[in-house]
């Protein structure tokens, strides 16, 4: 069974930081892109950082650019979004997902998606 399980998050002042992990389960998650995804109270679903299968591209939104940095180790066959510099409009719950081997900004061309973990930012 697929299976895509988030971890990593909590409470951090701003200016702090946090590793979110995406671990496989029933798939190679290098043989697929994961694209890293966050949902504020109120907001819509939003894509911040993608890692591309076919050739390794990443991709940032501009508002984490700089901050957040997106990474694989296939050996764990998990994918990391290593976030510094955290502010409190980063509070969200985050999501990775996996789709073919390209990434997409759209959350809906994704097809599998984890429980998310939710991401606090607070003094």
């Amino acid at each position: 069974q697929v299976q895509l399980v988030e971890s990593g998050g909590g409470l951090v002042q701003p200016g702090g930081s946090l590793r979110l992990s995406c671990a496989a389960s029933g798939f190679t998650l290098d043989y697929y892109a994961i694209g890293w995804f966050r949902q504020a109270p109120g907001k819509g679903r939003e894509g911040i950082s993608c890692i591309s299968s076919s050739d390794g591209s990443i991709y940032y939104k501009d508002s984490v650019t700089g901050r957040f940095t997106i990474s694989r180790d296939n050996a764990k066959n998990t994918v990391y979004l290593q976030m510094n510099s955290l502010k409190p409009e980063d509070t969200a719950i985050y999501y990775c997902a996996a789709r073919g081997t390209l990434c997409h900004s759209a959350h809906e061309a994704y097809d599998h998606w984890g429980q998310g973990t939710q991401v606090t930012v607070s003094s």
